[in-house]
């Protein structure tokens, strides 16, 4: 029996906003009170700074970084300090994992990779991984980051996933915002956007939606489209 998959877009929505909703929202499935779902959203200009707890990887002062309206957010997911901004479409998959013996946490990451990479290609895209980092890359550069919490399950084997992955779309987002920062703590590499690889202008809600049957490919659900605040 294929489960059903609440996807929803919201076109602007606070960091703060967003993992408190994650975090009900991860306990409600936990509980088997809803299902379980596909956040697509933007946040305004925000830094995260993951569980490898890197500061001095955040190239700006407090005093800069509220001069340009930056959000910052020490969070609960696995990684380095990363940028989310407009013109980044970010995805969090909370999704139930089984925890049997063939649960495999490190091939679930791959395999959100490869729905970023799936996308890409149609596209013209040829993206892949490196292996020493999480994440999907075009060359050198990278074009979208991934970073997961697994959430030990309290009703069930497993875990229930948040957080996410963000894939850069719009150009001229690596100067906004990763200027500001050493990306996941990565010095010798760059990052790129759908719109640099592809010479083509991009629109948020068009590249969400182009997402989700890449998405049920790898991760094979029944959509149930929701309301932005659903």
């Amino acid at each position: 029996m294929i489960k059903a998959l609440d996807v929803s877009y919201t076109p602007l929505l606070d960091y703060g906003t967003a993992w408190d909703i994650q975090k009900e929202r991860v306990k409600s499935i936990d509980l088997g009170e809803r299902n379980e779902c596909l956040m697509l959203l933007q946040h305004p200009p925000t830094y995260t700074i993951g569980s490898q707890r890197h500061p001095e990887h955040l190239l700006l002062s407090r005093e800069q970084l509220e001069a340009k309206g930056i959000g910052l957010f020490e969070i609960d997911r696995g990684g380095d300090i990363t940028y989310h901004g407009p013109g980044q479409l970010v995805g969090y998959p909370l999704l139930l994992l089984d925890g049997g013996k063939n649960l495999d946490l490190h091939g679930f990451l791959r395999s959100v990779e490869q729905v970023i990479i799936d996308y890409l290609l149609q596209f013209g895209i040829e993206s892949g991984r490196k292996p020493e980092y999480t994440g999907v890359w075009v060359g050198d550069k990278k074009i979208c980051a991934i970073g997961m919490k697994f959430n030990k399950s309290r009703h069930h084997r497993g875990f229930v996933t948040s957080h996410g992955f963000a894939l850069n779309v719009k150009a001229g987002i690596e100067k906004e915002g990763f200027t500001g920062i050493i990306p996941c703590g990565i010095q010798e590499y760059g990052v790129t956007s759908l719109e640099e690889c592809t010479g083509k202008e991009f629109q948020i809600e068009e590249v969400a939606r182009g997402i989700i049957p890449y998405f049920t490919r790898v991760f094979p659900y029944e959509i149930q489209l929701q309301a932005a605040d659903a």
